[in-house]
């Protein structure tokens, strides 16, 4: 039984051999056995010892959920954003733009100097007695301004009058010899000689005399000079030399300075180019433009001289080193309120523009020379402008070119615009800022 069961069992391996290795066992041939099919399912892990699948597990169901998770973050992307909501309007503040006939002027600095200004100085030598007025007060012609010791000069007087004298006498008595000479001589009674010498005489005794009177006179006048006037009505300048001190010795010394300052005269020089044209507005049947009442001053302060004034002089020539023409204007000043020394601006009017444009300083935007301003649309919206500037007129531009009458502008909030920027826009008017006269 034993042997019949092994005899079955080693038949059955031999059958398994040649099924296997496809010939008899005699054949030896290298063959190799075939891998074993293996199909994958996800989730599925192979294992090591039989190549089987295992059931699934976490790590295998991690990847696909963040493939999921991706998608569902990357969708929204592929969505068209909406559109940005429109910005808000600028609060600015807008004019319209003022329309009226504007004129041109000029403006040069000049600086007064008084109608008159003299020098009051020393014309003899002496001691200063004595300072006779205030000074920098008004004085009138002929108040008594210094006292000089004047007793040297009456001394003088006095010897000039005794020499006149002398020289009086001796002229009568050479007249007196030819009237009785005269007879004598148509007589024969003496010589022709005589007679001349005593014409001759008397000529010479009448020179002297002459001279004597003369001295006289010197004398007085020298002794008149010790007191000295005011010899025009004018604000007096402060004493360059006091009581005590010597005047005049040399040279005739400086005492002070006295000033006529109604009316006061401004000097300026002016351009010939400006020159030129300012006279080009003169017609045939005006007045010459330096006759009349055109200049208009203005102080340091910045207020204008309540009167006009006139020009009083033109120099002859146009000065050629500077190419400029000194003109000299007077204006009345009846309260002295002007003094010499003070400097003002001298403005006049050159030409006016008939219904000109004008926008104000701040409203204009310069960048490179190019001036611009914005310009308020219908749909108020902020829309930038170039335009061309013409002359200043106070504080306000004219404008050659680049806007309308009637169109608005911003004058206020420009700094926070952009061309098309919406505005939210308050009015104002312009012509509260322009009243009263222009002002260069």
């Amino acid at each position: 039984m034993k042997s019949a069961a092994h005899r079955e069992r080693t038949e059955q391996r031999e059958k398994h051999r040649r099924l296997t290795l496809g010939g008899p066992p005699t054949m030896k041939r290298r063959t190799e056995l075939p891998r074993p099919k293996v199909s994958w399912v996800p989730g599925a892990e192979l294992s090591a010892a039989d190549g089987r699948q295992s059931a699934p597990g976490l790590g295998s169901l991690l990847l696909p959920l963040l493939l999921l998770l991706l998608l569902l973050l990357l969708l929204p992307a592929c969505r068209k954003a909406p559109p940005p909501p429109p910005p808000p309007a600028v609060p600015v503040t807008a004019a319209e733009v003022l329309v009226r006939d504007q004129p041109v002027y000029l403006e040069y600095i000049g600086q007064t100097l008084g109608a008159q200004d003299v020098e009051i100085r020393a014309r003899v030598e002496g001691f200063l007695e004595s300072v006779d007025f205030a000074e920098g007060t008004f004085v009138k012609k002929g108040v008594l301004l210094y006292t000089i010791d004047g007793r040297p000069f009456q001394a003088a007087l006095a010897r000039a009058a005794g020499e006149e004298a002398q020289r009086r006498a001796a002229w009568e008595k050479a007249n007196r010899d030819v009237e009785r000479f005269g007879p004598l001589w148509e007589k024969n009674a003496i010589s022709r000689q005589q007679y001349d010498d005593a014409l001759a005489a008397r000529e010479g005794a009448a020179a002297n005399l002459e001279a004597a009177k003369a001295d006289v006179d010197s004398a007085r006048i020298e002794l008149g000079y010790t007191r000295i006037y005011s010899p025009l009505d004018g604000i007096a300048g402060k004493t360059e030399v006091k009581a005590g001190n010597l005047v005049g010795r040399g040279q005739s010394t400086l005492l002070t300075t006295i000033s006529s300052v109604d009316p006061i005269h401004v000097r300026f020089s002016i351009s010939e180019q400006d020159y030129l044209a300012w006279r080009r507005q003169s017609t045939p049947a005006e007045r010459p433009r330096e006759e009349q009442d055109i200049f208009e001053l203005i102080l340091s302060d910045g207020t204008v001289h309540p009167r006009r004034g006139r020009a009083v002089f033109a120099d002859r020539q146009v000065d050629p080193t500077t190419g400029t023409f000194m003109l000299e204007v007077a204006f009345a000043n009846p309260d002295n309120i002007l003094r010499p020394g003070q400097f003002g601006r001298v403005r006049f009017a050159l030409q006016t523009i008939a219904q000109a444009v004008l926008v104000p300083q701040r409203a204009v935007q310069e960048l490179q020379a190019n001036y611009s301003v914005f310009v308020v649309s219908e749909d108020n919206q902020a829309e930038i402008r170039k335009v061309t500037l013409g002359p200043r007129a106070g504080n306000f531009f004219v404008v050659e070119a680049g806007l309308q009458a009637g169109e608005k502008i911003v004058v206020e909030g420009s700094q926070k615009l952009q061309n098309h920027t919406p505005v939210a826009v308050t009015l104002t008017d312009l012509a509260s800022e322009a009243t009263g006269p222009p002002t260069p």
